[in-house]
């Protein structure tokens, strides 16, 4: 069992910078990948970021690419997303997921945990 904990949500306002933080606990050698993914009210939940533990690689939501940023600190077991020039439009909860086998890496389906989400509230 791996469990996962978000931190680092916020009120920020457009253009501002947050940096989001999921710690990973428990069997932490049975994931292959942590990804981050948002749900705004009325919507479903999208994707956001991925980073895979080897080789590291990363891929972005087009709606993010070159203002998010993904990455790990292994030895804490850490992932983070370093959130600049946010939008309105980046409102919405955050949830961080870690993913024990393979799958589309888009799809919430295929991640195996989940944290409890933390908001982040952009306003204009």
């Amino acid at each position: 069992q791996v469990q996962v904990v978000e931190s680092g949500g916020g009120l920020a306002q457009a253009g501002d910078s947050l940096r989001l933080s999921c710690a990973a606990s428990g069997r932490t050698f049975s994931y292959n990948a942590m990804a981050w993914f948002r749900q705004a009210p009325g919507k479903e939940r999208e994707f956001v970021a991925v980073i895979t533990w080897t080789p590291g690689s990363t891929v972005y939501a087009n709606s993010v690419k070159g203002r998010f940023t993904i990455s790990r600190d292994n030895a804490k077991n850490t992932v983070y997303l370093q959130m600049n020039s946010l939008k309105p439009e980046d409102t919405a909860v955050y949830y961080c997921a870690a993913r024990k086998y393979g799958g589309s890496i888009y799809s919430p389906t295929t991640y195996n945990y989940w944290g409890q989400g933390t908001q982040v509230t952009v306003s204009s």
